[in-house]
């Protein structure tokens, strides 16, 4: 197992209910902007379970933030932050809007003339403004780790930012909101949390035994939720296990002491800056190739997920087949194409277009051994096609 150092400051509060605690958790006397996204909270309950929690601070709202959040609306509520004197932030919302609460989080404390230089010079955000987070859609685990993703749409960018500044202060998970979550996102939430734990999983053992069950168990209860999950969102005993699992994912344990590689991220970012695809769904677009593409390098970790996960038999190189052919057939269960004919028919040249992006952004070396190039890239995405 490699040294690591393991800090993670956020404070989770989970179960049904539990809404109402948002104001023990923040200081008294601040001023609250809460951001949330297209509206949904007003038709599902949660709005009005935060507004009153909130009656005794004085709060500003800011609504719209999109899926894949934009630069541009969130300097609007950068903006907001800057007039109003805001010094508390709550993100009511899925990823999407954890994600740029964490940009504004950085932003509000930027020195710099360009709060865009944080994502395009990759400046570690040391301290943000404080702020907390109530999880809507569980999918990404933003609630308990200091990662962000930021689009900007004029450029076709889609650029990661993160540093120890960006935990939130806490989250407030009930699973009782997933009941009112659509399918297709619930479908994107598993096979979005699925591919974290691959990203942190797959790539070659180094005897961490303990993270490598760690993994598993998640992956197996993912595995073990979905089909109740999607036939009834309403199952709270199911979508307990899936909120916490999707969290588990990306909260940092079980990438400490072993390698990681996050490639599938990193193209999967470009397919979705170029055609607007759900972020799960590059992901399952991508992981099936890229596995095959480096396939001697992951074999031998494929083969013990095929065993230990899915229960196959076989030699190392049978389990290790099986393994990818399992996980594509996982995604296509719960109702996700892994083609990406099956989003666009302007396919052709894709590869290409994702290998010069990653070039352009110094993206020469991705994976776990840090020697995948923009080149393997393409020929990675075009057997994706």
């Amino acid at each position: 197992m490699n040294n690591f150092d393991y800090k993670n400051p956020t404070k989770i509060i989970f179960g049904k209910g539990e809404i109402s605690k948002i104001a023990s958790e923040i200081p008294e006397n601040s001023k609250v902007l809460m951001l949330y996204g297209g509206g949904s909270i007003k038709k599902n309950g949660i709005y009005e379970q935060v507004i009153s929690a909130l009656k005794d601070f004085d709060c500003v709202e800011f609504g719209g933030i999109p899926a894949n959040p934009e630069y541009s609306v969130l300097m609007d509520a950068l903006a907001v932050i800057k007039e109003q004197k805001i010094d508390f932030l709550l993100a009511v919302g899925g990823g999407s809007v954890i994600d740029g609460t964490k940009f504004l989080s950085s932003a509000a404390l930027f020195e710099g003339d360009n709060p865009w230089d944080i994502l395009d010079k990759k400046i570690a955000t040391q301290k943000g403004m404080p702020f907390g987070t109530v999880l809507t859609l569980p999918a990404t685990g933003s609630e308990m780790n200091s990662g962000a993703v930021i689009t900007r749409k004029e450029t076709k960018q889609k650029l990661v930012m993160g540093g120890p500044g960006l935990f939130p202060v806490f989250s407030i998970l009930d699973p009782s909101v997933v009941a009112s979550i659509p399918e297709r996102q619930i479908a994107n939430g598993l096979a979005d949390s699925f591919t974290h734990v691959l990203e942190q999983y797959m790539t070659y053992p180094i005897e961490a035994n303990l993270q490598d069950r760690f993994a598993e168990s998640i992956m197996q209860t993912i595995i073990e939720v979905a089909p109740r999950i999607l036939k009834d969102p309403s199952d709270y005993k199911a979508a307990a296990n899936f909120m916490w699992s999707c969290t588990m994912a990306l909260n940092g344990l079980i990438q400490k002491g072993v390698p990681t590689d996050w490639a599938i991220h990193m193209m999967g970012h470009e397919l979705t800056a170029l055609f607007g695809i759900d972020h799960a769904r590059t992901l399952a677009i991508l992981t099936g190739p890229h596995y095959n593409y480096n396939f001697e390098n992951k074999k031998a970790k494929l083969a013990q997920y095929a065993e230990r996960v899915w229960n196959v038999d076989g030699s190392l190189e049978e389990k290790a087949k099986a393994g990818i052919q399992k996980t594509t057939e996982f995604f296509n269960s719960i109702g996700i194409q892994t083609k990406l004919s099956e989003y666009t028919s302007d396919f052709e040249g894709t590869g290409k277009e994702v290998a010069r992006r990653l070039a352009e952004r110094g993206m020469n070396g991705l994976g776990e051994y840090g020697k995948l190039a923009p080149e393997d890239a393409q020929k990675i995405v075009e057997s994706a096609y």
